[in-house]
């Protein structure tokens, strides 16, 4: 059975149970994942754990595409966007109890390319 379509419901449902069991969510994330917007935190083994508490996060936003929040990481307010084929699992910091995802559930998509930096201006004298 592919979890595709029904990832995004699962993980919705999944993070309203465990806040109301009074547990803390924490989602696991693929960091090689294309397009994902991720803190500039050191993962293991291109994985990063993430806590989705409303003590931890800011405009948490669980979509049906991605799951998005504004959070702080050493001090410095980053934004954090995540596509959904990339949450490889949400779960309860206390217990461990939650839903682990099949990484193949998805496909990766190629990653977008980004234009070049435009160069900076620079300032030259003029005689």
């Amino acid at each position: 059975m592919s979890l595709k379509g029904t990832r995004p419901y699962l993980v919705r449902a999944i993070n309203e149970w465990i806040l109301d069991s009074g547990w803390t969510p924490h989602i696991l994330v693929d960091v090689t994942w294309p397009n994902a917007e991720l803190p500039p935190v050191p993962s293991d083994g291109g994985k990063l754990v993430l806590n989705l508490s409303p003590t931890a996060v800011r405009d948490l936003h669980l979509g049906q595409d991605e799951v998005a929040f504004s959070a702080r990481f050493s001090g410095s307010a980053h934004y954090v966007r995540i596509p959904m084929g990339a949450i490889l699992g949400i779960y309860a910091r206390e217990n461990g109890e939650g839903l682990f995802f099949s990484a193949d559930d998805y496909d990766r998509p190629l990653e977008q390319k980004t234009e070049a930096p435009l160069k900076r201006p620079g300032l030259h004298i003029v005689k």
